[in-house]
């Protein structure tokens, strides 16, 4: 059996950003991302690209933040993994920021035309095929707790983010491609992070959905 390839492309809560840490980062034996790697095993290859800030197609315009446009970088990193068999795709936090004043409809249409569209159109180089593509449900915000709520950065986020569950199941349906929603993903004191138990968690439930495609692939 061939290796099969999964590209994991996200922002901060695929990156292993630590809820209300300064920068930090969970271990090899925490996120997400490695404890899929082991629970699948050797007939998986997992690549992690996940990004601190990376949005949908905005610019961060703060200073030191360029490069998080993850349209922008999309095509590129598809080819440099090439050939794929499978993205992973958790994005959408990161647009909800106060900032950018996107609605959830706004984001759902952004995941729709940049990711979606160009993910199940980009033809592998190497071989006859195109990738598959499951979209993951990023955690729920709560702007109101304190820590959150300290500098308004998502102020009206903890509606839309609750959103994107339908929204996002809505497009899945639509292009044929697989999906896993955000319930029982909990987030740590910043609210916007995914615990380390969440990881856990999220690791669990790719490996059992990662499982089920390939075995009537």
């Amino acid at each position: 059996m061939k290796q099969i390839k999964i590209l994991c492309y996200g922002d901060s809560n695929t990156w292993g950003y630590i809820s209300g840490s300064d920068h930090q980062r969970y271990g090899n034996n925490e996120r997400w991302t490695k404890i899929l790697a082991k629970l699948l095993g050797s007939d998986f290859e997992i690549i992690e690209e996940g990004l601190n800030s990376r949005t949908l197609i905005s610019n961060d315009t703060r200073p030191g933040k360029e490069g998080k446009n993850g349209y922008e970088y999309l095509i590129p990193c598809l080819d440099t993994h090439d050939p794929i068999d499978l993205v992973i795709l958790m994005l959408g936090t990161n647009e909800l920021k106060f900032t950018y004043n996107k609605s959830a409809k706004d984001v759902g249409e952004m995941i729709e035309k940049y990711f979606v569209k160009t993910i199940l159109n980009r033809k592998s180089q190497l071989r006859d095929s195109y990738p598959n593509l499951l979209i993951v449900v990023p955690p729920v915000i709560n702007e109101y707790q304190d820590y959150c709520k300290a500098n308004d950065k998502y102020l009206g986020a903890s509606h839309k983010s609750k959103e994107l569950n339908d929204i996002y199941k809505d497009i899945v349906e639509r292009y044929n491609c697989y999906f896993l929603s955000n319930q029982g993903l909990e987030t740590g004191i910043d609210e916007v992070h995914l615990t380390k138990e969440s990881h856990k968690k999220l690791a669990e439930m790719l490996e059992d959905k990662i499982n089920n495609i390939y075995k009537t692939t």
